[in-house]
């Protein structure tokens, strides 16, 4: 056959998640399928970037950006050309207008339940993204969700058919797997002024992610429980949802709140090793890669109980209500403070860990273009 991936989104700053995604998942799709033809389409700087591996791949630059007109009106013509027995489109913006066979991956449902504040804004936006997910779940001839809580989340919300959707888990790549040099940790933790034990987040800055809430459990952990720690809060900050920056101006352990801003893979694997503790407060959470990157390098999680985590990160992590930050508090302090359930959540962290690997994840999406 002859595949085209609608790579445009390939290592993405902006969408680090499906950036990783399309990554990953094309790279070990490239050593274990020997048969099938494949077609990037790629926007820069990947496009450059991208060495194609063998004659049986091809990317093309495609400078059509993503949640755009043009994504509609002009990507059906570029996939047209391209002949393909198949289109995957790794995120749910999809070519609707695109006549011939695709299958679509499904990450979260979350903008349906956050919008964000230019969909609030702008009716038509929250329209359009309406129309094209429902459109492109009902035109897909098999849908990928990448957790059971996503599927059930289709099911439940859009009324798809269950057997029309597959859920394949996500991987750990193995460069999460290799610790750094207590050279490298002390540099990390020099460069950013880390002078405490710390608590870790990284992700985007949005109000589906619940940092104000962290927030505040991180100032309650100090107040209540006298923990001298810090917070260091990962990712580009992002000023359309200042109740972040607000909540990080009025605590009153502000100094001990370090924003490095997007954090590059090579800086993201020292910043987990480095961590006493990894935190995922999500109100919507598709899958949580990042826990699992953490509980690699083996650094103990606390996660939101409401979402795709305890599936995913099963017994190896202990929950909270992501609306209670006084429980999170709680479990915060119950994780640092008690020497045997800490490494207790070491020890199954670095166990659950092995469930998920990309050369399955590959595997399972190339019989999903088999059949």
């Amino acid at each position: 056959m002859k595949i085209v991936i609608d790579a445009r989104m390939y290592g993405a700053q902006s969408t680090t998640g499906i950036g990783a995604y399309i990554k990953n998942l094309t790279d070990q799709l490239f050593l274990i399928d020997q048969k099938n033809e494949y077609v990037l389409l790629m926007k820069e700087p990947a496009y450059s970037e991208f060495i194609v591996p063998n004659l049986r791949i091809k990317k093309i630059k495609v400078d059509i950006p993503w949640y755009s007109l043009s994504e509609q009106i002009k990507l059906p013509w570029i996939l047209l050309r391209q002949k393909a027995d198949l289109v995957h489109f790794p995120h749910f913006n999809a070519s609707i207008f695109y006549p011939k066979k695709f299958i679509v991956t499904i990450h979260d449902i979350t903008p349906k339940f956050f919008p964000g504040p230019l969909a609030k804004k702008r009716l038509i936006r929250k329209w359009g993204y309406d129309f094209i997910f429902k459109t492109t779940l009902k035109r897909a001839d098999k849908i990928i969700a990448i957790s059971e809580h996503t599927k059930k989340n289709l099911i439940d919300n859009f009324s798809v058919n269950k057997d029309k959707i597959i859920t394949t888990y996500l991987g750990v790549s193995p460069e999460f797997m290799v610790p750094k040099s207590e050279k490298e940790i002390l540099d990390l933790k020099t460069k950013y002024k880390i002078t405490k034990p710390f608590i870790f987040y990284v992700g985007v800055w949005r109000d589906h992610k619940n940092l104000p809430g962290l927030i505040f459990a991180f100032d309650e952990l100090k107040n209540h429980y006298q923990l001298d720690c810090q917070l260091v809060l990962g990712g580009k900050q992002d000023f359309r949802y200042p109740e972040i920056s607000q909540a990080i101006k009025n605590s009153k352990h502000r100094s001990d709140i370090i924003l490095p801003g997007f954090i590059a893979e090579n800086e993201l694997i020292a910043f987990y090793q480095a961590a006493k503790l990894f935190v995922l407060p999500s109100f919507c959470e598709g899958f949580g890669l990042v826990a699992l990157e953490a509980m690699a390098l083996g650094t103990p999680v606390a996660g939101s109980n409401t979402t795709s985590l305890p599936e995913i990160l099963q017994d190896a992590a202990i929950y909270f209500n992501p609306k209670d930050h006084l429980a999170m508090a709680k479990v915060f302090n119950q994780i640092l403070t008690d020497k045997n359930l800490y490494q207790d959540l070491k020890t199954r962290g670095l166990e659950q860990v092995k469930k998920y690997n990309w050369t399955n994840c590959a595997s399972q999406t190339l019989n999903i273009y088999q059949s």
